[in-house]
């Protein structure tokens, strides 16, 4: 079974995809970006900030599709600077406190609309 997840507590999709998908008791995210979905706007500040946001757009994701951080397993952060690691890492470790998911780390050339920062994770759950 195939449900298409979406939720106004995040950024709505800037293109052809869903914010996230649900197969089974899999939870697809879409990456999130550093949009305030209450502006539509990006929010101020570099990556730190940046980093905060996308994790509060991640677990306004999940929590629409009725799942939770600690259902997630597996992350995947990419930045524009490998450089961010340390400052992204200290945010991330504030959202994924205990028995964190596996993760990736890449460094792009780019990121849609400027972003210094993307998330998208997998979850599961019973």
């Amino acid at each position: 079974m195939k449900k298409i997840i979406s939720t106004t507590a995040a950024p709505a999709a800037v293109g052809p995809y869903s914010q996230a998908v649900r197969a089974g008791n899999f939870l697809f995210c879409s990456g999130q970006i550093p949009i305030d979905p209450a502006t539509g706007n990006f929010v101020e500040g570099g990556v730190e900030h940046q980093a905060e946001q996308v994790l509060k757009n991640v677990r306004a994701v999940l929590e629409g599709a009725g799942y939770s951080l600690s259902d997630v397993i597996k992350a995947t952060v990419f930045a524009t600077s490998m450089g961010d690691f340390a400052v992204v890492n200290g945010v991330y470790a504030r959202y994924f406190d205990k028995e964190p998911p596996a993760r990736s780390f890449v460094e792009v050339s780019a990121l849609p609309k400027g972003a210094l920062v993307e998330i998208e994770v997998v979850a599961w759950k019973e």
